[in-house]
This record gives C-alpha cells, structure tokens and sequence, in this order.
C-alpha cells in the first residue's frame, strides 16, 4: 500500500521534489520513483523496480464531511428518500443534474438498476433488441435480459476500445428498439453515430455513463447527449457512495416514468404519499438518504479530481505512444475522457512479449496493472439464460441460432480482450512524475522483451 501522508505533510513533499500536483483536497499520492535508469535490467529480471512503493492512491478518499452527513441522516430516523426533511437524495439529483446541464435526475440504487429503469421506461421487453458494446461490464448485458429482451453485440473499434459505431446501422433489425453506447473507462463512444442510427430509424439512445462521470462529447457531459444517461457510484468509481446509480435526461416525461418504474409505479412524491400507480412493470430500485448524503459529500470534489485525472491521462498517453508497440485508447475528436480507467493494449508482435508477461513484468516494477475484460463467450451465456421453460417460449432455438449468427466471432473483441491492460483511476491522481515512472518501467520491459520471453 502507498504510504499515507497527512496533507502538511504531503504538500511538504510534492514541493521538496519539485512536483506540481495542483490542488488541495487531491488524495495523497507520493512520488515513489527510485531514479533507476529505464535502460537497466527491469525488476522480473533481478534489477530493482522503478517503484519504490505500489502506484495508486487509497481510494474512495474521505473528504472529512461524510461522517457528519451520515450521523445526521442516522439520528434522524429518515432513511427512506420519501422523509420528509432532510431529502439528502432529492438534493443529490439537483446538484448531479446541473453539473451534468441535465433538466432531470432521477437516483436508483446501483448502475445496473439505472439501465434496468431505464429500458422499463421504454417498454423495452421479449422480442426487443437492443445493441451495444460486447467490451463491457457484465451488468450492461444483464440489465438488457432481465427484460427478456436480446442484447445485439457490436464489435469494438480496436482504437478507442468502444463499440464500433459504424456498424451500428447494418446490425440493426426490425425488432431493433434501443441503442445503448457504453462509455468503456470513460472515454466517450463516437455519440454521432449512435445519435443519427436512433434518428434515421426512431430509436431511443441510452448511454451507459457508469464509467463515465463528467466526461464530455462536443461540449455536453456524457449522459446528457442520448434520451438518458445512466450512471454507476459503485465504489470504485469516480464519484463514489458504496452503491448507488443515477439516470439523467432532458425529457421530462421520459424521466418521469423512470422514476415511476424505480419507484413501484409511484410518481415523485409531493405533499403527500402518492398511492396513484403509472407504468406496467416496476419495482423499488430506489436510493437510500445514507447514499444520498455521502454523494452530497463527494460529489463537491469530483472536479478537481476530473481535471488532475485529464493532466496526467494525456501526458501518459503521450509517453506511452513513443515505446514500441504500444497504443493507448485514443479519444474521438470531440469526446473528453473521464478516465474512470487508463486503458492501452500492445501488439506482442511488436513489444515483444505478450500481455500477460507484460503485466507480470509490471507487477515486479510495483506498478499494478490488469488485463481488463475477458473476451466472455457471449453467445453461450445469452442462450444460457434463457435456457428456461419461459426462455424457450419467447427464444425457441431457431430464433437464437440466427441471433448468434448475425453477432458473430466478434474478431476485434478477442484481439482487444487479450492485448489490453488497464490501470485503475486512483493511479491518474498522484503525481505527473509517476506518469514518468510508469512509461520507464514499460519502456525498460519492452527493451529487455526477448530476455522476458526466454523466462
């Protein structure tokens, strides 16, 4: 773990070696490069590591408000989001619709259940088709069957690592109701082409932002560009409450029904209790007032977070670029990455070695990178589930074979799912010289590649 330092004590440190870490408040992420030459011997050969401690900041990163907030809501006794005085939720949803410039927010309880709510508001169910990105967290696919409808997978575009929008319109069918673009670590999907595919043929667009906390395309925060946006505060994520999700949209009467299928069918809450019941098919994915305060606490801080997060993911990408087989995830003109992920993949062809020796080389240089996504046997997963009596009355096994066939091998999906290596978002908020470290210790693994090879 990374030595953790005071605030004093680390502003101390940032200016005795010379760093520019920018602001206040910005985890406390130290220096930890030893000067080790990046032509030595790399660490999986015997040669001391460019780290002198393990990359990445503690993360999620107590702001020193949360704990007030959350006694509050505690001693209160208020914990559903329909109390009547404190609304830590409904205060939430005002504060993440306008830093999103969105009319409307609607909280649930996770990101699957914002995509979950969201289909319901558009009627989507048996027989539907929604297409997406097959490079994606599993919840996108499970948000999609658990309406029964058929998750259409698109290949990536190996560039970006985000689904392909140019295929987009050839995939589509008569039974296509939905395009849902996922916004993979961040970096924005090719919106255009998902925007003119939903109006040339009357579709809705729903972006999976859960990744995708204040990233941008051509000026408008991802999320706010299709007919919703739906959004993750897992953990991990960049604007962080445990669990919890969000959708956003301009549509008033869209969201509207949103927050009647996350609601049981009850409208937002007035007055009184409302005991009028809309839409056909919803259930309580609602967001807790606990939730609700610890978002109130972080989210005054995202910013800051976003903009040291932007510096360092475009200098590394920068660095990385120049080594040999190297590529890192370019960004679409017009998209802002929210950098939820650093994500590059390398051509073993080239670099040398493949990517799993890759990442051991790194873990000896103490710089903890993963492989990402496997490439996920898809079409045997779908037919898996619904491999139900229920499954096979809607799905008979003529109809999912001819399914499989129209998505297909997926070539670029596997070339991608075994090149790709990601490094957490808490690494990108230290330091601009730890994004020196990191392009040392791979450009000192690539050098000595045939050396690893022969291990």
């Amino acid at each position: 773990m990374t030595e953790q330092f005071s605030r004093r004590d680390f502003l101390s440190a940032s200016s005795r070696a010379g760093l520019a870490v920018a602001m206040a408040g910005v985890a406390p992420t130290v220096l930890v490069g030893q000067g080790i030459a990046p032509d030595s011997k790399p660490a999986v050969l015997g040669g001391t590591p460019v780290s002198s401690a393990s990359l990445g900041a503690r993360w999620p990163v107590l702001q020193g408000e949360e704990e007030t907030a959350l006694l509050n809501v505690l001693k209160s006794g208020q914990w559903f989001r329909g109390s009547t005085n404190l609304n830590m939720v409904a205060k939430f949803e005002t504060e993440y619709a306008k830093m999103c410039g969105a009319k409307e927010c609607v909280a649930t309880s996770s990101g699957t259940t914002a995509l979950v709510s969201s289909l319901s508001a558009l009627d989507i169910g048996p027989g539907d088709e929604v297409l997406t990105s097959p490079y994606t967290f599993i919840a996108t696919i499970n948000s999609i069957l658990a309406h029964f409808a058929l998750p259409v997978l698109v290949d990536v575009d190996l560039d970006s690592f985000q689904v392909d929008g140019k295929l987009v319109d050839a995939a589509c069918s008569t039974q296509t109701r939905c395009l849902m673009p996922v916004h993979i670590g961040g970096n924005p999907a090719n919106m255009d082409d998902f925007l003119e595919v939903g109006k040339k043929r009357g579709i809705r667009v729903i972006e999976d932002a859960c990744q995708g906390h204040i990233g941008e395309w051509r000026g408008k925060k991802l999320g706010t560009v299709g007919d919703l946006g739906c959004f993750s505060f897992q953990v991990t994520k960049n604007l962080p409450s445990g669990e919890g999700g969000a959708v956003l949209s301009d549509d008033e009467v869209l969201a509207e029904k949103v927050y009647r299928c996350h609601n049981n069918c009850r409208g937002r809450r007035t007055d009184s209790f409302d005991f009028t019941y809309g839409v056909g098919r919803a259930v309580n994915h609602r967001m807790t007032e606990l939730q609700g305060a610890l978002l109130c606490a972080q989210i005054k801080h995202i910013e800051k977070y976003q903009a040291v997060r932007n510096e360092n993911g475009l200098y590394l990408n920068k660095l990385l670029a120049d080594i040999p087989g190297v590529f890192p995830a370019t960004i679409y003109d017009g998209g802002v990455n929210a950098w939820h992920l650093y994500m590059f993949r390398i051509e073993p062809e080239i670099f040398g070695i493949n990517r799993d020796l890759l990442l051991k080389a790194l873990s000896a240089e103490r710089i903890p990178g993963w492989g990402g996504y496997s490439n996920g046997n898809w079409i045997e997963f779908v037919r898996n589930a619904f491999d139900t009596p229920a499954g096979r009355r809607v799905y008979p096994k003529s109809v999912l074979d001819n399914w499989a066939e129209r998505v297909g091998p997926l070539p670029l999906l596997n070339k991608l799912s075994s090149e790709a290596v990601w490094f957490t978002q808490d690494i990108l908020i230290g330091p601009k010289q730890n994004m020196d470290i990191i392009a040392d210790g791979v450009r000192r693994i690539q050098k000595n590649a045939a050396e690893i090879a022969r291990m």
